[in-house]
């Protein structure tokens, strides 16, 4: 006899019952941007609800953060000054140095990654060192090493490359190995597109390329394949955790590594993906609440255990408000 499978639907009860897919508070991270300065809480205009903070105004938003439950975040530095390499991103005083610093000092459980590029700290916003008119991929791992020595000094908890760079994780775990940090995790930004979705990020971090793109390093949209050639790569080198970004045009991408890897997978829910709901939403076109939690909903059925997101706030007041006891999460309908 045939299954009668809407009599799985017939109720919530039944429906949350069979639920093959469950979101949790714990499965974001959230990105915070910290700039130079002081006195500093910016909006920023295309990404309506994310605002840019200097580290005197940043504890009431981390506050909220802890009372959430969520349990992560990964930081984005604006520095004053940039040069052609990008030296500000290993100066021990540097702003995502500070932040670190600031962030383990008065919220020690937080786990705090740390972005590691250059594209936020260089006068040009590619994500590496130029030679005729191209990021040169060795002598970036040069200054990759100094960078996330600097972030492990101040006291990160995991690094996060991600400026596809061949053999970026390779370097990262030779330099903290023999520098004493064997137990700093890397989450590469093992299949990283070049992808119109980050043009809001590039406001929030003041990171666009002033000339051309960055097709030379970062993927096609077009290639599937060579995603599983480059988490290989990140595997081998020595990452624990794999990255794909962004999430919602590469849900194919999620379940391939999923398929492939036996190590935790994170996604990106960039920039552009958290823009376009919000903007719609403001112009009543879609139910932006429900539009939110079916995305994230879909990043994680296609098989991520990790979700960086702008969404991450908002999704954790209804998987689990404030109200409800310490434990319970409410299963969005």
């Amino acid at each position: 006899m045939a299954e009668r499978l809407r009599d799985s639907r017939k109720s919530e009860a039944t429906r949350s019952s069979v639920r093959e897919t469950h979101l949790k508070v714990t499965d974001f991270v959230y990105p915070l941007f910290i700039e130079e300065g002081n006195n500093i809480k910016k909006e920023i205009v295309s990404m309506p609800g994310i605002f840019r903070y200097s580290l005197d105004r940043i504890n009431k938003e981390i506050d909220e953060v802890v009372a959430l439950g969520i349990k992560s975040v990964i930081l984005f530095g604006i520095p004053l000054h940039k040069d052609a390499e990008g030296s500000e991103s290993w100066n021990e005083e540097g702003i995502i140095q500070k932040g670190i610093k600031h962030i383990k000092k008065h919220y020690p459980t937080l786990q705090v990654i740390a972005d590691v590029c250059f594209c936020e700290y260089t006068d040009h916003g590619h994500c590496g060192v130029l030679c005729n008119h191209d990021v040169d991929n060795d002598l970036t791992l040069v200054n990759l090493r100094k960078q996330v020595l600097a972030q492990a000094k101040a006291g990160v908890d995991m690094v996060a490359p991600s400026g596809m760079m061949d053999f970026a994780v390779r370097e990262i775990r030779d330099e903290l190995d023999k520098n004493g940090f064997k137990h700093i995790p890397i989450m590469g930004y093992s299949v990283k597109y070049c992808s119109s979705y980050y043009g809001p990020f590039r406001d929030a971090a003041d990171s666009a390329p002033s000339f051309g793109d960055r097709r030379t390093y970062q993927m096609d949209p077009a290639n599937r394949n060579e995603a599983i050639k480059e988490a290989q790569a990140d595997v081998d080198e020595g990452a624990e955790i794999l990255m794909v970004k962004p999430a919602l045009s590469y849900l194919d991408i999620i379940r391939d590594l999923k398929n492939n890897f036996d190590l935790p997978i994170a996604a990106y829910n960039v920039s552009g993906e958290y823009a376009m709901i919000k903007a719609a939403g403001q112009n009543d076109w879609i139910d932006e609440q429900k539009v939110m939690m079916e995305t994230l909903l879909s990043i994680k059925r296609a098989g991520a255990d990790i979700i960086i997101t702008y969404f991450a706030k908002e999704a954790a007041k209804i998987l689990a408000p404030p109200n409800l006891p310490k434990g319970e999460e409410k299963v969005p309908s």
